[in-house]
Order: C-alpha cells, then structure tokens, then sequence
C-alpha cells in the first residue's frame, strides 16, 4: 500500500497540460481566465522523482542500464514476449520494426488514414508506398473488409492501429492476408488491451509497437517499446538498435568485441526514462481501473443524449479489454469546432484528433498519388471531439463536462 493511498498526485511545478497536446491556443482559457477541468493531466507522484534521483545518483544515464532491464523484463512478462526492447518513441519503434522486418522500395502497406503521420512515415522512410484505408463508422478503427479492398500484388505488410486503446479485429484481418503478408501493430494507445480471445495487443501480429509518450496512459515523457515474436528479426532489431553493432551480444559476453554488423541506427533510450517508467508500470492497474470506470461513466451518462441524437459514441465490442486512452464523441461537423470553444468557455478543454493523412498537405502536394475518398474517416476527422480522461479526474469534474454536454447539445 503506498503512503498516499494509492492517489498519485502532481509533482509541483509539472504543468497539467500540454498546450501542444491538448489543441489548445495558447492564449485560450476559460470565462474567467481559469480552466477547470485540464484535457490532460500526467499521473506522477513522489516515487517518479526517487527514481530519477537514484538513477542519477547511480549513473544510469545511457540506454540498456538496469532501469532498461526492468522495463523489458515486465514487457515480455505482461505481453508474453520472447523480446521486447525500450526504444525512445513509438515512431522509432515503428521505424525498427519495419527494418527489422525487411519492407523495402516498392512494396506496399496498407494502413489507416485516420491515424498519427509515424504510422505512414516510418513505411516511406523505406521506400515503401502507403496504401491508405477507411475505418468502420462504429469503431472508427480499419476492418477486414477494407483490408481486402485495398490488396494488391505489391501488398507485403498491413499496419493496425488500435484506435483509442481498442483492438483491432486482428484475427479477421489475417484470415484475408495472402501467405507472407505480415502484420505490424501501431499500438500507440493500447498498452494493456486485449482481444476477446485474451490476446494481448502488440503480439497479434508480426511486430507490437507502444508508446510513453507524455500523454499516454503510462508515461516516461518521452519513450516506447517494441516487441517482436521471431528470435532470428528480434536479433536484426536489436543491432539496428545499437547503431547497427552487435554491443548488446557483447555485454552479454556472447561475443569478445562488438563492431559494426549491419544496418542501424540510435533507437536506445536513457536508464533515466526508464526509471520513471518503471514507476509508472507499478501503477498500470490503478491506471487502467480508473481510465476504466470513468470511460464507463461517460458513456453511461452520455448514452440518453446520444438516443435523442445529439452525439455518437464510441463503442466496444464485446468480450475486448481496451485500454481506455481516449473517450471521443462524434457531433454534427459544422458544431465540433464551435462546441470546443464554448466548452473551454466554461472551463472545460477539449481537443479534435488527427487530419486523415491522406488529406494532409504533405499527402496531397508532395506526394502525386492518386487518393479514393476515404468518407467515413474524412467525416470522422471533421466531427470527433476528445473529453478529458486521466486517472486524477474527480467525478465532480466529471459531472461539469457531461452537464455542459447536455446544455449545449440539448439547445
């Protein structure tokens, strides 16, 4: 039992928000010059701060340090993981993953377009060619049937995003695969999902890439993970990691000297970010059993507005565990933006989500392929609004962004 009985509390001078983060304006803030209910708020109490000190003190500066053992063992433990690696984004564990996995110039992979731009990045960093897809109107995450419809002979991989914390319906999407087709997983928000069959999310494929950025469920401010299945990939990720050297088999004492093996890259993070993670994965249960109860607050109070059809809500399907990262709503597009500021006029933040990538200006300039309408994800991109969400949300909190819902949505 810790001291503060279990309530992780800010450390003082950490801001609640990241102004980046939540979409909110700089200047913007509330009727009277106060937000009262943050969009996000990191869960750090004392016990991050002791182990940074520690890490300090003890000169766990670099990466592959004790912290970073820590960190890798709980990961293969928790997601049952031959090998898992602490990198330092989720991006980059996206970029290693596909290098590890050998996408090269020309193929093609298909992923979302409603997503964060690492996850269409880090294929065009290889040379491959994103093949962006739709999402289904309900999840709001890409289905089996639109995998299909966007196969090719050039198809050699597919990137699942678990929206939200929610699975993606990986065991249908295998089943349309061709043979050799692999399955990487952009699980960005779901650390701790799992599918109704018990499968934890980041082992339903090929490659399970997680993230600690600050905003996450669990974070070290910066920070991410991959995991992987296949001993003989786990030890090309591993020296692409390590700057393209084999050091990793030589401070196991595999090998009398390291020197440069392969291709690679600095995708280590700091025993310093893995100190703080560490603390934050002793946390995950607290974290997950209130993101889950306030997720089902939401939904359960929401559910009367959203009958008179002032609102969509997200939905689970049945039998999944999510992570619950994001609880977003879909309103009328003409009304979202306006809805944000008259929420934040009463205190209350609230941010949009991603532009679909294959309407971003770098999509449709730079690049000169040929896009079909993507309409629900373009439709989703115009409409969704995020509610704040985070452990430290009292219910009275709670209360003021739901009751404003109502009296702005029921006018």
């Amino acid at each position: 039992m810790r001291e503060n009985g279990g309530k992780a509390k800010l450390i003082e001078g950490v801001a609640p928000v990241d102004e980046r983060a939540s979409g909110r304006p700089p200047d913007a803030h509330g009727a009277r010059g106060e937000v009262t209910v943050p969009f996000h708020v990191p869960f750090l109490d004392e016990e991050e701060t002791r182990a940074v000190i520690a890490a300090l003190r003890a000169g766990s500066l670099g990466g592959g340090g004790a912290y970073s053992r820590q960190v890798e063992a709980h990961l293969r433990a928790v997601l049952k993981s031959p090998a898992a690696f602490f990198v330092t984004s989720c991006t980059h564990a996206l970029e290693l993953a596909l290098m590890a996995l050998r996408i090269g110039r020309g193929d093609e992979v298909i992923l979302p377009s409603f997503t964060f731009p690492s996850t269409a990045t880090c294929v065009l960093r290889q040379g491959a060619i994103p093949v962006f897809a739709d999402v289904a109107s309900d999840t709001w995450i890409m289905g089996a049937e639109e995998v299909s419809r966007c196969l090719s002979a050039k198809t050699r991989a597919t990137i699942l995003v678990h929206y939200a914390g929610h699975p993606a319906p990986a065991k249908e999407i295998a089943a349309r695969l061709p043979a050799g087709c692999l399955i990487i997983e952009d699980a960005a928000h779901a650390f701790g999902a799992m599918t109704d069959q018990g499968r934890p999310v980041g082992m339903l494929g090929d490659a399970g890439c997680f993230s600690f950025h600050a905003t996450k469920n669990l974070t070290c401010g910066e920070g991410g993970a991959l995991v992987l299945k296949d001993p003989e990939i786990a030890q090309r990720a591993e020296r692409i990691r390590e700057k393209g050297t084999n050091r990793s088999e030589f401070l196991r004492g595999e090998v009398d000297r390291y020197s440069w093996v392969s291709e690679g890259s600095s995708y280590v993070a700091s025993d310093l970010l893995a100190a703080v993670l560490v603390e934050q994965l002793k946390k995950s249960p607290l974290i997950y059993e209130r993101r889950r109860a306030i997720w089902h607050r939401y939904a359960q109070r929401l559910a009367p507005l959203a009958a008179r059809g002032g609102l969509q809500l997200p939905i689970l399907q049945p039998g999944v565990q999510s992570s619950y990262h994001i609880f977003a709503i879909l309103v009328a597009p003409d009304r979202r933006d306006g809805l944000r500021q008259q929420l934040l006029r009463r205190g209350v933040e609230t941010t949009s989500h991603y532009v679909p990538l294959h309407t971003s200006p770098y999509w449709r300039h730079a690049t000169r392929n040929a896009q079909r309408p993507l309409p629900v994800t373009e439709h989703i991109g115009r409409s969704l609004l995020r509610l704040p969400i985070y452990p430290s949300l009292e219910p009275a909190q709670q209360d003021l962004v739901i009751d404003t819902l109502y009296e702005l949505l029921s006018a």
